[in-house]
């Protein structure tokens, strides 16, 4: 596909500094772009990959206005990032890729489940008795819905992604487990993306609630009767355990684990593979990471963590004898 450059500034602002009728075909990073292509700078630490790029055109902020001029053809945004993800959404409406049909043949919708007219259902997936699939969300190949669970608006739910699986509940009877019957949904608002093989399970009794925005990667379970506030994000291998309650605009890193029953306040953001043992109920950056080391130096390290609490009480009872 080629496009004008002026098109692209006139279907989403900026300004253009350059050649309007300059021809762009496609989008790449910096170091990998050639005269062909669009291309952005958002993070200044990459300043030097700018004055070396082969770009047609960058998109940059007013800050590296200057620079970028100097190198060539440039727009000009606020937020370049913002502004490149817009150029995407753009671009991929121009492909104007035939979607084929709204309900693939390969798909299993049961008669009492409804599927919005605009929704689209992808190959083999399963739509379940009683659920509800709103206007303009996708399903893509293999993605299982459960029994009365509901998806809202504008969803995208990538391939392999079980939503209503049965949550974990068992009740111990002398050293044997006792099924507990899964009898809540899961609940789904607008604007949600799920991504591959991820995992969201039925709640017990009330239903697991995911709030309008979320953005889930891929490979993160989601446990029963969890709440997950509006336009949280969370990266992939992320582990929810039942009953937690996480706030409105908050992130969570790659690989990190929430206990159960816990409370996590608006606007809190959890580092890559921290475990989250206790509410949170102030916003901010929290972190439960031992530092990677050599591993004879962290077995030293971890000698001595065990031998805190002793050191502790030792220094307690030499200040009360002083």
């Amino acid at each position: 596909m080629r496009v004008r450059l002026g098109s692209i500034v006139e279907a989403l602002g900026g300004e253009l500094l350059g050649d309007a009728e300059r021809a762009i075909e496609g989008i790449a990073p910096l170091d990998a772009a050639t005269p062909a292509h669009l291309s952005f700078l958002s993070n200044p630490k990459y300043q030097q990959q700018l004055l070396a790029s082969q770009a047609a055109c960058v998109i940059v902020g007013p800050a590296a206005r200057e620079a970028a001029q100097a190198r060539g053809d440039c727009i000009v945004a606020a937020d370049p990032y913002l502004y490149f993800a817009r150029v995407t959404q753009w671009w991929k409406r121009q492909l104007g890729q035939d979607q084929g049909p709204a309900v693939h043949p390969s798909a299993v919708v049961d008669p009492g489940a409804v599927v919005h007219p605009h929704a689209r259902i992808g190959p083999l997936c399963v739509v379940e008795r009683g659920a509800s699939i709103g206007a303009g969300t996708v399903l893509k190949a293999r993605v299982n819905v459960g029994e009365n669970c509901v998806i809202g608006e504008r969803c995208i739910l990538h391939p392999g992604v079980v939503i209503g699986a049965d949550g974990f509940g068992f009740a111990p009877q002398q050293g044997e487990w006792v099924k507990i019957e899964q009898l809540g949904a899961v609940r789904i608002g607008n604007d949600v993306e799920i991504g591959a093989n991820t995992c969201i399970d039925r709640g017990a009794l009330a239903d697991t609630i995911i709030e309008d925005g979320v953005k889930l990667d891929n490979l993160i379970q989601i446990a029963h009767n969890v709440r997950i506030g509006k336009h949280t994000a969370m990266a992939g291998c992320v582990g929810v355990a039942g009953s937690a309650s996480i706030g409105a605009y908050c992130t969570v890193g790659g690989g990190a684990g929430i206990v159960g029953h816990l409370t996590i306040a608006d606007h809190v953001h959890i580092s890559s593979f921290s475990l989250v043992t206790r509410s949170i109920l102030k916003p901010g950056h929290y972190t439960g990471v031992f530092p990677i080391d050599d591993n004879a130096s962290w077995e030293k390290n971890a000698a001595t963590l065990k031998q805190l609490h002793t050191l502790r009480e030792r220094i307690k009872a030499l200040e009360k004898k002083t």
